[in-house]
């Protein structure tokens, strides 16, 4: 019975990026970072939920419905969100979106959901990307306010050869083994293990 209690299940909403859409390989970042996160017994549940050119909005309005019945009766659930660049298209303001985001997080908070969060990665279009650098920190400060642990991707993806050459050649604009591989490191070092609660293995 201790077992089943200690059972944790973690939820990631996002865009086709938490899909493994356009990865050779068919792993994306959150194949990658469940084979490298530390096993443990019982094994930690991922679920995606993924909403094709997710934005803020979208996300503020789905996520309650599609996380209420997939909530661990026998354990603990978590909650990642991985934030997209789709706002910029939408047309939502930094403002507009930084407000979705937090309360989505304040929701999240409340119902004991320890929220994650995963920044949104550079556009294929680099004439949008000082919108989105905007956005980044938007969201960035949000989750600051809330002691929520934020995973940049923009600034360490931004000149990276091998995710722009990804995504310039990508008719999707979406990345591929090199830049799903990128986003899972940025995860995996930025206090996924810790927020998980388990151990490093030795």
């Amino acid at each position: 019975m201790q077992e089943l209690e200690s059972a944790l299940r973690v939820i990631v909403l996002g865009d086709q990026l938490v899909t493994a859409s356009g990865d050779p390989k068919g792993m994306g970042w959150i194949g990658r970072v469940q084979a490298r996160t530390p096993q443990v017994d019982p094994t930690i549940e991922l679920i995606t939920l993924a909403n094709p050119d997710d934005n803020s909005l979208t996300l503020s309005k789905r996520w309650q419905a599609e996380v209420t019945p997939r909530v661990n009766a026998i354990g603990r659930t978590k909650v990642a969100i991985a934030m997209s660049h789709h706002d910029i298209r939408a047309g939502l303001s930094t403002s507009r979106s930084r407000l979705n985001l937090a309360t989505v997080l304040d929701d999240a908070l409340k119902n004991g959901f320890e929220p994650f969060v995963i920044g949104p990665t550079p556009h294929k279009e680099s004439a949008l990307n000082n919108d989105v650098e905007q956005l980044s920190w938007g969201f960035e400060d949000v989750c600051s306010r809330r002691n929520v642990p934020y995973v940049d991707c923009f600034h360490p993806l931004q000149g990276h050869e091998g995710w722009n050459t990804e995504l310039q050649n990508s008719p999707s604009g979406l990345p591929g083994q090199v830049g799903y591989g990128l986003i899972a490191w940025l995860v995996l070092n930025r206090g996924w293990v810790e927020w998980l609660g388990v151990q490093e293995a030795e």
